[in-house]
């Protein structure tokens, strides 16, 4: 049974800085949708398969990766919480802080 997908408000954030990152990089949305397309086969892929993800050192949270993106996420019997979408290139040592506020 497929679970229902949850966005946090901070993930919904993210979402919204990255793509409105790309439309003023590009000055074109067309690389925003094809992210959000890969976002959107990516949850729909965790609600039927939660364990997909990359396992991490918080219980029941885990990463998905999508391209150069990390969607984290946490998982219970009904739902999935997407808590943050980290893009890789940024610093590596700011992970960890934006997981842990996610929660």
């Amino acid at each position: 049974m497929a679970k229902q997908i949850i966005w946090t408000l901070s993930a919904q954030l993210d979402r919204k800085e990255i793509f409105l990152y790309w439309n003023k990089k590009n000055k074109s949305n067309l690389y925003s949708l094809k992210l959000n397309k890969l976002f959107i086969e990516a949850t729909e892929l965790l609600a039927s398969h939660p364990l997909t993800g990359r396992s991490t050192n918080i219980q029941n949270v885990r990463v998905k990766i999508i391209r150069d993106f990390l969607m984290v996420y946490s998982f219970a019997d009904t739902d999935i919480q997407i808590l943050a979408i980290f893009d890789t290139r940024q610093n590596p040592d700011i992970f960890e802080d934006i997981v842990l506020s996610a929660l």
